[in-house]
């Protein structure tokens, strides 16, 4: 599949909305197959993705000094839109490397937590890919790859991990 293809099969975010999640007594988790081979793919296309700059401060010395400068004189902190979701996605793919345990194949828990990051990510490799000021042209390997793990994850059935009864105390 082309990382054209991919792009275009993703769902538009302003239709786009999650399933709901909420189990009663119980963490929810969609379990899906990964292999080491695909968590490596995303793993290189991770470190391609977070390499990206998208404010430009980093190229932009004038811009990089004067957010300095809003930071020290009134306590603004330099807000990236983008740093929580490297947090979540670095989080994710750790999760999943925890659970495949280096074997070479293996079944890891994905949470609707990890369901929204990989979404997230397929829609922002796709902004920052169509963006004419950022230098963005990840893998073709790594989109499908992407996509394949997030497909996965939409058509797998929610699982409760830990589930509690009625007996237990909460």
């Amino acid at each position: 599949m082309d990382r054209q293809d991919v792009f275009e099969a993703l769902p538009s975010p302003a239709t786009h909305s999650f399933p709901d999640y909420s189990l009663p007594t119980g963490d929810p988790v969609l379990p899906i197959a990964i292999t080491a081979d695909e968590l490596e793919t995303l793993f290189d296309l991770y470190d391609r993705f977070a390499a990206v700059d998208p404010t430009g401060i980093d190229d932009n010395p004038v811009l990089r000094a004067s957010t300095e400068f809003l930071q020290q004189a009134f306590g603004a902190p330099a807000y990236r839109p983008d740093d929580q979701l490297k947090e979540d996605i670095a989080a994710m793919l750790n999760d999943f490397a925890d659970g495949l345990g280096g074997a070479d194949i293996g079944v890891v828990d994905a949470t609707p937590k990890h369901h929204q990051t990989l979404y997230f990510f397929l829609t922002t490799c796709k902004g920052y890919h169509l963006a004419p000021h950022l230098r963005f042209s990840p893998s073709g390997d790594g989109i499908e790859t992407l996509y394949t793990v997030y497909q996965r994850v939409v058509e797998q059935d929610v699982y409760l991990k830990r589930p509690q009864t009625v007996f237990e105390n909460g």
